[in-house]
């Protein structure tokens, strides 16, 4: 079971939303607009977020700016706009999914599933830290400190980072990397992969050289010694 925020500005949404959550054994909160949602997130902790994009007062992609200054919960944005630019906002934002409205519920559910199944929200996990020297990747916490110090990474970022780490020693083709962290269904290019290595470089400091670049083929995580306990 997962505990949802669904959130859209229209009370029938919400409704057939929830219950077909709440048939899938999921526990359901909602919100009328970004500024509820932004407040319930920092009063409680979610598995998943649904999160309309044009509401009143605090719109959507506004909303998931401000909850990700604290908190990486997933998010699948929902609209009634299916323009390229507004999922390419949305993504780089570090959304998890993009559904256009009108949606099939059942479509929905399907994916709160797949990408609840991604983030490891349909169970909680024992707490997995992993360290490398100063380097502490805190997988369950999705928190990367450098010599004590927090590294400041988009969600993205850091779904790349934990990804390369639970794959260290591994060879991981571009395609690879692309599909497994942007999606099956992703529509860029993988220059965006590259850019995202590149601020992950920065982010980690000295420990940059962990990210080994394998040229015409892609990456791997291979730092000097085994994780220390």
């Amino acid at each position: 079971m997962a505990k949802i925020l669904m959130v859209d500005d229209e009370e029938k949404i919400r409704f057939v939303v929830k219950e077909y959550a709440q048939f899938s054994g999921h526990e359901v909160a909602e919100a009328a607009d970004g500024s509820q949602a932004v407040e319930l997130c920092k009063r409680q902790d979610f598995d998943l977020i649904v999160m309309d994009i044009m509401m009143p007062k605090v719109d959507g992609f506004s909303a998931v700016k401000e909850i990700r200054k604290f908190s990486q919960t997933p998010v699948i944005m929902l609209s009634a706009r299916g323009e390229e630019y507004d999922k390419l906002f949305g993504f780089e934002l570090g959304i998890d999914d993009y559904v256009v409205k009108p949606f099939s519920p059942k479509e929905l559910m399907a994916r709160i599933g797949a990408v609840l199944a991604r983030s490891g929200g349909e169970k909680r996990q024992e707490h997995e830290s992993i360290k490398f020297e100063g380097l502490v990747i805190d997988l369950t916490a999705r928190r990367v400190t450098v010599d004590g110090t927090d590294a400041q990474m988009t969600p993205k970022e850091y779904e790349l980072l934990f990804y390369l780490v639970k794959n260290r020693g591994i060879a991981l083709s571009r395609e690879r990397l692309i599909t497994e962290v942007w999606g099956y269904d992703y529509f860029g290019d993988d220059r965006t992969l590259d850019t995202h290595i590149k601020m992950l470089r920065q982010n980690l400091g000295p420990y940059r050289g962990y990210i080994v670049t394998l040229r015409s083929m892609g990456y791997k995580f291979e730092p000097p010694m085994e994780p220390q306990a």
